[in-house]
């Protein structure tokens, strides 16, 4: 139904257009009583093989909603529904903020891909705990943090304590995301000295915590292969608990679609299928190069339960989706657990 009826009527709006008025329906038809446990039924698919424990948390399947849908924490118990294993929220930052310029979010249907440059729209951190306070469902919850666009990365490290402070009694796990293109200067953060500057000091905040959460870094695709042994030396050295692989890639060579358009929509992340070879790759590198020292998220061009395992083989512990989900609908958390599911009871045979 979703390819046939839901999708079309969604495509004709403008994709931030659309993403509002789904979350308005979600919210409306989710919370009818009878809908609720229709919903619930419908999606649910759950099976003890999928279950997995990762830095310490225990996972009831291991796909995730990948941050930047539900950036601020509005739709946590519908989501639920859908049957992920764990939802990440954000990019939050400390103050509020409108993001960039509209338009901002363009599709690429002929490479079942999404350009963005949101540049961290969010009703800031506060608001997102108000809501936090109010879920009824016990789904594990990522808290992807960020700074403040006029926040300058000499100051940057200010911003992401203020968020662990405030979201810490409230979120499972953090990641620490200096990998979005859509926030100038952001993605200097993850050269060497910086990163190492601004995890150690993530960490040491969160060690002085009664119940430290684990800590994770969201990296770009678009590293080198030193960038990404840096990394891996970072992660060993901050002692931080693993890597989400990958955030969107500012590359455009593997598109499809016309260059014109693609010059035209202009600067942004891109996701969706044309991420999925390099975000694995990414993956693969550094599971191989670290020795599986540390826990991976694996997350870009995910549509099937085949990514997902790719994903996994690679190296992956667990993985999201966001713009599978977009064209694919929301039948593919489903989907992918049954297929993963199938997989893993061959493998045990």
């Amino acid at each position: 139904m979703y390819k046939s009826i839901i999708k079309p009527i969604l495509f004709k709006k403008d994709p931030e257009s659309a993403h509002h008025f789904t979350f308005s329906w979600i919210k409306r038809i989710f919370n009818l009583p009878v809908a609720k446990s229709s919903i619930k039924s419908f999606f649910n698919y759950e099976n003890p093989i999928l279950e997995k424990e990762v830095f310490g948390l225990k996972f009831k399947n291991p796909i995730g909603l990948a941050a930047g849908f539900d950036k601020d924490a509005k739709l946590i118990d519908e989501m639920a529904l859908l049957g992920f294993g764990f939802i990440e929220i954000g990019t939050l930052t400390p103050k509020p903020q409108e993001g960039n310029p509209l338009p901002r979010l363009f599709r690429l249907p002929k490479d079942q891909a999404l350009i963005n440059r949101m540049g961290f729209n969010n009703g800031g951190v506060e608001q997102a705990v108000g809501r936090l306070k109010k879920r009824n469902s016990n789904v594990l919850i990522g808290g992807n943090i960020g700074k403040n666009k006029v926040t300058s990365n000499e100051e940057a490290v200010l911003d992401y304590l203020y968020c662990l402070e405030v979201l810490h009694p409230y979120v499972d796990y953090f990641v620490v995301n200096v990998s979005s293109p859509n926030t100038p200067n952001l993605r200097e953060l993850q050269e060497k000295e910086p990163l190492k500057k601004l995890l150690t000091a993530v960490k040491n905040a969160n060690t002085n915590k009664g119940k430290p959460k684990p800590i994770l870094l969201k990296i770009a695709p678009d590293l080198t292969v030193g960038q990404l042994d840096d990394i891996i030396e970072i992660v060993m050295e901050t002692k931080i608990d693993g890597v989400i692989a990958t955030n969107t890639t500012i590359e455009r060579e593997q598109l499809t679609t016309p260059a014109e358009l693609v010059e035209k929509i202009g600067a942004g992340g891109v996701s969706g299928k044309v991420l999925s070879k390099r975000s694995t790759d990414v993956i693969r590198y550094l599971s191989t190069q670290s020795n599986k020292a540390f826990p991976i998220i694996g997350v870009g061009g995910i549509f099937t339960a085949e990514d997902a395992i790719e994903k996994i083989k690679a190296g992956a512990s667990l993985v999201q989706i966001y713009t599978g989900m977009i064209y694919e609908g929301p039948g593919i958390v489903k989907r992918i657990k049954k297929g993963l599911a199938e997989y893993l009871e061959n493998q045990v045979q």
